[in-house]
């Protein structure tokens, strides 16, 4: 009690007394919208270092819970909208959330929304409407399953499950539910798991009535108030569904040979076939001269004459880090960073401009010198691009510039592609490495030198994978944090 030393029990009370404290309390939860408060100032409950009574209560942990509001269960027979919050969502989810709702309520028994999330990190409100008109009345349960799905993230999912009620058409509030307080100053209505409260206020100067309704209550409030200010705040009918996780996340799936630059060797290519088939992994995809000990670029270029592959002559005139092709907004693009140029469809777009790339698009290294290495731009799929040499190196390598763990999804949709492209096999890059995806089944195959290549879809005979983008050469790199390096035979007896 107020102003005593010891409690009921006999033990020793602070200079605050359990009324001091409940006001402190309640003074702080009013200051802040969440339901725990991380402390209590100080300033305002003297403590002393014998009692404990005044700990700081820390905010409890979020769970993810559904928040619905909008509902009166006396809109019978009309239109409703109920709004759906997310709260307490983990980090370790998609940026947009599959919301399935199934309930006889609902048009066709099915609904299908999704919850997006925004750039301040919060969760935007998703609406849902239905009707009542011909329902017969009673309670309709509304189910709903919670879907989390997103390229190198684990597959979630979250349910729930809560009954709306159906009134007759004339059902009154009393018949509803028969909750009635008489006229009285100074009192707190609370209507609680789908009660309903009901207030009539007349005369007074003074009404102070905090009403509360949450978890579907309903709070009535009738005041026939004297002439004067009446400053009114309603809640909403709302109430908050926890969301039970019942696809909990898996781990991460390992590739059997991670990987970030690779290549398909065909050892005996029909006609019009390339031999050599580079893949590369990453953001940024540097394209330079092919240098044989520390090359300054990921995508390595040679220049191909009647004779064969020339590593030097004009080769030297191409720059060790002369283009980048990147992911952009718009698909991909490639910027020159070059000394002595590119020329897009036969025009410089300036250095450090990137261009975005097109099907069809002709790229020249280099501007002031031509014939040293001319690519196509063969296709332009939702996660990478090929690109084919049109010069005298066309049989002899083509290129797939693939974006790092990223899936095209299943079923592909349609991208542009020139028919030498199209007849490529359908390649990927997640889980750290390189998988082979058919395009008919859906199945992939994880790239790996010891799997055998033979029967994947669109793959040549006498293919084999191999763990370097060019193992025909004996590339040194020196640098430690280099993606690749790598040593051949031939090069050996080529120096």
């Amino acid at each position: 009690m107020q102003g005593a030393q010891t409690c009921e029990g006999g033990h020793a009370q602070t200079e605050a007394s359990s009324y001091d404290l409940l006001t402190a309390l309640r003074t702080t939860r009013a200051a802040t919208s969440a339901t725990a408060l991380d402390a209590v100032p100080a300033a305002d409950i003297p403590v002393t270092e014998a009692t404990n009574y005044a700990r700081p209560l820390h905010r409890a942990q979020a769970r993810p819970q559904l928040h619905i509001s909008g509902f009166d269960p006396r809109a019978a027979g009309g239109r409703q909208t109920l709004k759906m919050e997310l709260r307490g969502m983990p980090d370790a989810c998609a940026p947009q959330l599959a919301l399935q709702l199934q309930s006889d309520l609902i048009p066709n028994g099915a609904s299908r929304q999704h919850f997006v999330r925004a750039v301040s990190g919060e969760w935007r409100p998703v609406f849902v409407e239905f009707s009542s008109r011909g329902k017969e009345h009673g309670q309709y349960q509304i189910s709903i399953e919670l879907l989390s799905q997103h390229t190198g993230m684990a597959a979630r999912k979250w349910v729930c499950t809560f009954v709306i009620l159906v009134p007759r058409l004339d059902a009154t509030l009393t018949e509803i539910h028969r909750i009635f307080l008489s006229t009285h100053k100074n009192v707190r209505v609370m209507a609680d798991d789908a009660s309903i409260a009901r207030v009539s206020a007349q005369g007074g100067d003074s009404l102070d009535i905090d009403v509360t309704a949450r978890n579907a209550g309903i709070a009535h409030l009738d005041l026939n108030a004297p002439a004067g200010k009446v400053d009114l705040g309603f809640s909403t009918i709302a109430w908050d569904e926890d969301l039970i996780e019942i696809d909990m996340p898996q781990a991460a799936a390992v590739h059997p040979h991670p990987s970030q630059a690779a290549s398909l060797v065909n050892a005996a290519p029909e006609a019009g076939a390339q031999r050599q088939i580079r893949m590369f992994a990453m953001d940024e995809c540097v394209i330079g001269r092919f240098e044989l000990v520390d090359p300054e670029a990921n995508l390595l270029l040679t220049h191909y004459s009647a004779d064969g592959q020339d590593t030097n002559g004009l080769t030297r005139r191409l720059s060790g880090r002369h283009a980048i092709i990147r992911r952009s907004g718009q698909g991909f693009e490639i910027e020159d960073v070059s000394r002595y140029g590119i020329l897009l469809d036969g025009v410089w777009p300036g250095k450090h401009k990137p261009t975005a790339l097109r099907l069809g698009m002709r790229i020249e290294f280099s501007a002031s010198i031509k014939g040293i290495v001319a690519l196509s731009v063969s296709a332009i799929m939702p996660h990478g691009v090929i690109l084919h040499r049109v010069d005298h190196g066309a049989n002899a390598e083509c290129f797939y510039l693939l974006a790092p763990d990223t899936h095209p999804g299943y079923p592909v949709k349609s991208f542009a592609a020139a028919p030498h492209a199209a007849a490529l096999p359908l390649l990927l890059h997640r889980d750290g490495g390189f998988w082979h995806l058919d395009q008919l089944t859906g199945k992939e195959t994880a790239l790996a030198p010891t799997v055998s290549l033979d029967k994947l879809s669109r793959v040549p005979r006498h293919t084999r994978f191999a763990s370097d983008p060019y193992p025909e050469h004996w590339i040194i790199r020196t640098n430690a944090n280099d993606l690749y390096s790598t040593v051949a035979a031939n090069a050996m007896s080529t120096a």
